[in-house]
């Protein structure tokens, strides 16, 4: 279940990376590289209290999710991935 402070990051067609709050219509940065996307928004979800991440690859498809604490995660992962 989505909630607004829930983060996204996607590539755009002009091969900018994109930082966008779900509840959002506009993006809270433009980026050149996903890394630098993915930190914005690592420090963002932690400045709002915790929420979770979700990062888009550069085929549109989601490549990884992850929970930024304080967030609460009921069922976290037993991956190494994050």
């Amino acid at each position: 279940m989505s909630k607004g402070r829930d983060r996204m990051v996607y590539r755009r067609p002009d091969g900018t990376w994109v930082n966008k709050r779900n509840d959002s219509d506009r993006a809270s940065t433009v980026n050149e590289t996903q890394k630098e996307a993915e930190k914005a928004a690592r420090e963002m979800l932690r400045n709002q209290g915790g929420g979770e991440l979700t990062t888009k690859g550069v085929d549109g498809k989601i490549r990884s999710k992850d929970t930024i604490a304080p967030g609460n995660d009921p069922n976290p992962p037993k991956d190494t991935e994050n």
